[in-house]
This record gives structure tokens, C-alpha cells and sequence, in this order.
């Protein structure tokens, strides 16, 4: 039963989410700017600049996912021909293209490919072979790809790139991991933003006097000088 409500729940997000992200994408500028009109006039350049960069962070995502992907549609496309399996490329390809729902592009690219050898091969040699490929695409997916290629694109540590997927996958599950990375750049920016604030707060000078004359522009160097190398 639970099994059964959750593929409903899954396909029932694969349905609606082309949906939203078509109304989403047709009355967005409407959106903005009803937005921009509500926000207090004090915090207004604050709120603004942080929501660009925000809107950065996720655009170097995409960047990132869609580079893995490739990578992994490649290797998967490659590996699979060398084993001489056949429909290799086409299956490699979708699974590398997938791969941006975590598990899902491994999963169906190991279902398939070795559903296939176990028809096409006669010894199991190939069929373990085609096995470990997926194997070891999640490795390099979760403990390459994934750090490097997107952590560097967004200013995130590979660490707390595969703290956040472990943390969103052990609370909210499938849907968790799905989130944690977007979840994980906006929590980052937050963090950045509240740092800079902290710097140029009492709190952190105390009673000494800065060095510098201006306490904004120091705060500002220190908290954005990653953002500016990675996200431009």
C-alpha cells in the first residue's frame, strides 16, 4: 500500500511540476513585481540584492547538475559500449541525463543495462561488469562530481555539499535529496549575508576601532570575494 501511494505521489510530481514551472515561467516578471512593491522601503535594496544572489547561486547549480550529467552520460555511454552491450550509448545517455533526480539516472540505467545483458551475455562476467559500472558512476557521482563540479559553482565546500544530500536524504527521504542542494545554496547566501552583518557589527569590533575607515566595504570583501570568483 505504501509502496503503491508513493509511485502515485512520484508520478503525480512529475505531472504537476512542468505544470507550475510553465505558469511559474509565464507570469514570473508579474510576480517580481508585485513583490518588489511590497517590500518594506528600508530593507528594500538589502532584500533585493540578496534574492540576486540568490537567483546566482541556484543559475551555477543548473550550470553544475547539467555538467554532471553530461560527465555521467558520458562515462556511463562509453563503459557500457566497451562491455559490448548493446543499446549502450542510448542507455547510457538517458541514465547520465536523468541523473539529476539523485539514484533515479543509476537505478533505471543499472535495471535496464542489466536486464539486457542477461539476455544478451551467456557468463556472468559481463553482467557484473555493467553491475559495477553503475557502481561505480554513484561513486564518482557522490564523491567527485558532485563536490567538485557544483560545490566549486556555488561556493560550497564539498563536505557540506554531501552533509546536506545525507541530511535531507535521512529527514524528508527521495524528496529531501531533491531539495538538499537548492536548499543548501540558499541556507549558504543567508549565512553569508549574516556574516557580513556580524563583521561590520560591535559585537565584533568591540570598543576597538577598526583599522579600516569603512567597516561596510571590509565586511563586504571578506563575505563576497568567493561569491564574486565563483558565481561571475
Amino acid at each position: 500500500m505504501r509502496s503503491s501511494l508513493a509511485i502515485a505521489n512520484f508520478l503525480s510530481l512529475i505531472i504537476i511540476t512542468p505544470i507550475v514551472a510553465f505558469y511559474l515561467l509565464r507570469d514570473w516578471d508579474l510576480i517580481v513585481n508585485k513583490i518588489h512593491g511590497w517590500l518594506p522601503l528600508e530593507y528594500k535594496e538589502t532584500v533585493i540584492e540578496q534574492v540576486l544572489k540568490i537567483d546566482k547561486s541556484l543559475a551555477a547549480l543548473v550550470r553544475g547538475q547539467g555538467c554532471v550529467c553530461i560527465v555521467l552520460a558520458l562515462f556511463y555511454s562509453v563503459s557500457l559500449t566497451a562491455v559490448g552491450l548493446q543499446f549502450g550509448v542510448l542507455i547510457g545517455l538517458f541514465s547520465g541525463i536523468i541523473s539529476f533526480i539523485p539514484f533515479v539516472g543509476a537505478i533505471l540505467g543499472a535495471v535496464f543495462s542489466v536486464g539486457f545483458s542477461i539476455f544478451q551475455f551467456d557468463s556472468y562476467t559481463p553482467i557484473l561488469l555493467v553491475t559495477a559500472i553503475f557502481f561505480v558512476g554513484q561513486l564518482l557521482e557522490g564523491n567527485f562530481l558532485t563536490p567538485k563540479l557544483i560545490g566549486d559553482a556555488v561556493g560550497l565546500h564539498p563536505v557540506w555539499i554531501i552533509f546536506a544530500l545525507l541530511t535531507g536524504g535521512s529527514m524528508f527521504g527521495f524528496l529531501g535529496v531533491l531539495l538538499a542542494l537548492p536548499i543548501a545554496v540558499v541556507v549558504a547566501v543567508f549565512t553569508r549575508f549574516g556574516m557580513a552583518r556580524y563583521l561590520q557589527s560591535t559585537i565584533y569590533h568591540g570598543n576597538i576601532e577598526p583599522r579600516s575607515l569603512n567597516d561596510s566595504q571590509d565586511a563586504n570583501k571578506i563575505m563576497t570575494k568567493a561569491d564574486n570568483q565563483k558565481l561571475q
